[in-house]
């Protein structure tokens, strides 16, 4: 298959390019803020008042707090698990981040950090808050793995499958449109396993089962797509064997079937809140 070729660029406000990259990090914030909105609206008591927990008000705060997780979660990891070496050598470029390079899974501990700091300071269930906040990253990652698509990067290993592409920066050689693999299965089949679960009131009531199912979900897609995705050049497989990717997906696996396994042995209600 031919590859689209899409312009990274979308538009331009004056001298000012606005790029599809950008606006994939703006639809993530704005649909998931909406998102988790409507579910902290979800639980209401029997009179039709939003019940104890984690107001929209709160979600409204949390929003800057969420947002500046991300950003400097996200590069700081890149930088730290995937190009140290290159930022040392040129740190005005660690500001340059139009020019691509943000780890999810440095962006998820920035998030986390997020989380426990407005959850410590507002006195919420840290659980029920990572549990609202964890339904809304798939979204955000279906269109970040759009835009990584049409940069033409995070293309995959060479394959011989109909719907391989020659990527702009792959040399002449067909390769896996890997980003499409995860748009898929860490943005719509993970979004749609967890708003099913989402809007269950038995799992809602668990706090920390709708956090592990998206930590155990993402960890294991992530993993399976690295099988199809092209190593990091500067990383390579370690041992031959294992992306820098598969090794940080593991711990995320773990800790999010431990929190499965904690919150489904918890009664209902809010008994699961630490």
């Amino acid at each position: 298959m031919e590859f689209p070729n899409i312009d990274p660029i979308a538009f331009s406000v004056g001298p000012f390019p606005i790029r599809w990259y950008a606006l994939a990090y703006m639809a993530g914030f704005l649909l998931g803020w909406r998102y988790v909105l409507h579910l902290a609206g979800l639980d209401r008591d029997a009179d039709g008042q939003p019940g104890r927990g984690i107001s929209r008000t709160d979600i409204d705060d949390f929003l800057p707090w969420g947002i500046l997780g991300v950003i400097l979660g996200g590069r700081l990891g890149y930088i730290l698990f995937y190009q140290f070496e290159m930022y040392l050598a040129d740190p005005l470029e660690i500001l340059q981040i139009w020019h691509g390079g943000m780890s999810f899974h440095g962006g998820a501990l920035g998030v986390i950090v997020a989380m426990i700091a407005f959850a410590w300071k507002r006195k919420l269930p840290l659980l029920h808050l990572t549990d609202l906040v964890c339904c809304a990253v798939p979204i955000g990652l279906f269109f970040g793995r759009l835009a990584n698509f049409i940069n033409g990067e995070l293309f995959g290993r060479i394959t011989h499958v109909p719907w391989a592409m020659e990527f702009p920066y792959g040399g002449a050689f067909a390769r896996h449109p890997s980003q499409l693999y995860e748009a898929a299965l860490e943005g719509l089949v993970l979004f749609t396993v967890m708003a099913v679960m989402a809007h269950r009131k038995s799992v809602r009531d668990r706090y920390g089962v709708l956090s592990g199912v998206f930590l155990a979900g993402y960890g294991i897609f992530r993993a399976f797509v690295e099988f199809f995705r092209e190593p990091d050049l500067q990383i390579g497989l370690i041992g031959g064997v294992i992306s820098m990717g598969q090794i940080l997906c593991l711990p995320m696996i773990a800790a999010g079937l431990y929190l499965i396994v904690r919150g489904m042995r918890r009664p209902g209600g809010h008994a699961g809140a630490a």
